[in-house]
């Protein structure tokens, strides 16, 4: 049996031997979720790294970790301040000591909006800057790009992104929500506020594909009529047709798996072409506080997200993360869910490494399995068994200030479910 089929056969195990559940809430909001690879299959044929030589160097009294997100192209609205916020968990780490006495060093690269890119990157900083671990991706097709390599040549790979879900990897930590801690949330929060047709709109890449595959089969399910849907390449600008589309549809509301800068585009053409978040709102799962300011907050203001942290949450952890961040990069800087996300990564990392007491992959995968954080947007824990963490759902609003105010949340942390095994509806789609 290979090693990525005794990590699926242990994801299965342990689901049974913890008996965790997912969060139960009232049936207008039960927590469900489906999310697809490119082919809709699970992906068990995944490269075997576990005998490849480390080049990490524990001899020293530093340890080496990588960060690589965009810094340039069409992601660099949301990426830049996601590796900001890794680096700032990296000072704060070093500041009370490091991480098993060793200061951290980070090495910052660009994966330039460029799936091909961002795996030409991860080999070099597994290769030759020989890093302990990298935190980085944004799209899933910046994900799936880098995933052989992490697990041909070993490595760990922390990715903060909500994403869609229906993988599993022994060489990756999902620290964003899987599809049943955010999509589905949102599907039935519209679904309780009465909406009865949707219109969906997105990128043309895995994650907006696979999730609207995940959204119709929940539609046909729950009476919900899809009234159209259009793909764009990521950096388009031009959303003249669609929103003429959208608006002759009539739908009750837009869910919007747009990512990067096309949502400014579309967001000022929606307001040029008179439609309100009072008439039609939009839903959107990859527009956070950073890209509100790019959108302009009176062309956005009143619709929805669905994420599981904001800036405006109200806890102890959050007030000091928020100040941190400001007091390194700006106060007119937001803080935003993939930000949060990427600086809950470092401070897990930190605490599987101190709880196995080794920087070794092995050492740390037998070791995730119960690692908490109490992180800005609450308690989380690792989910040893699928390498997802546990997450609290939140719908939001976003308002004239530029922030986004919870408007309803699930109460507590919700179990990742990231093959929906436990969601009968979801079944032929995975």
């Amino acid at each position: 049996m290979s090693d990525s089929s005794r990590f699926r056969r242990h994801r299965g195990n342990v689901r049974s031997r913890r008996s965790v559940k997912a969060l139960a809430v009232p049936t207008a909001l039960a927590l469900a979720g489906v999310l697809l690879t490119a082919c809709g299959a699970r992906d068990d044929a995944t490269a075997d790294g576990s005998n490849a030589v480390s080049c990490v160097d524990t001899s020293k009294d530093t340890i080496t970790v990588g960060s690589l997100h965009s810094l340039s192209g069409t992601m660099a609205i949301s990426e830049v301040t996601v590796a900001n916020s890794t680096k700032l968990a990296v000072d704060q780490i070093n500041a009370a000591g490091g991480v098993l006495g060793k200061r951290i060093e980070l090495v910052l690269e660009d994966g330039a909006s460029d799936p091909k890119t961002f795996a030409e990157k991860a080999e070099k900083l597994i290769s030759s800057d020989c890093v302990a671990a990298v935190f980085g991706g944004w799209t899933s097709s910046s994900r799936k790009a880098m995933k052989p390599k992490f697990e041909s040549l070993n490595s760990l790979l922390y990715y903060p992104v909500q994403y869609e879900g229906l993988e599993d990897s022994k060489n990756i930590f999902y620290t964003g929500a899987t599809t049943n801690q955010q999509i589905v949330p949102a599907l039935d929060y519209l679904k309780q506020k009465g909406v009865k047709s949707l219109y969906l709109v997105g990128s043309d890449y895995v994650f907006p594909q696979t999730a609207n595959r995940e959204i119709k089969a929940y539609a046909a399910a729950n009476g919900i009529e899809i009234k159209g849907e259009d793909y764009t390449p990521l950096g388009s600008t031009d959303f003249s047709t669609i929103i003429n589309k959208v608006r002759t549809a009539d739908a009750d509301a837009v869910f919007n798996t747009l990512n990067g800068d096309s949502n400014v585009a579309f967001f000022r053409e929606y307001t040029n072409a008179g439609l309100t978040a009072a008439d039609m709102p939009v839903v959107s799962v990859s527009i956070a506080e950073e890209e509100v300011a790019g959108i302009g907050a009176q062309n956005i203001a009143g619709q929805l997200t669905a994420w599981n942290y904001y800036q405006t949450v109200d806890t102890p952890q959050n007030k000091a993360f928020v100040d941190a961040y400001k007091a390194a990069f700006g106060a007119d800087k937001p803080t935003s869910d993939p930000m949060e996300a990427a600086y809950t990564s470092v401070y897990l990392w930190k605490n599987t490494v101190e709880k196995a007491n080794s920087f070794a992959v092995a050492d740390i995968q037998a070791a995730a399995d119960g690692v908490s954080f109490e992180a800005p947007e609450g308690l989380v824990t690792i989910d040893g068994s699928n390498h997802h963490i546990t997450k609290t759902a939140r719908i939001g609003e976003i308002r004239s200030d530029g922030l986004i105010y919870t408007v309803w949340d699930s109460g507590q942390a919700i179990a990742p479910d990231p093959y929906l095994d436990t969601y009968p509806w979801a079944e032929g789609l995975k």
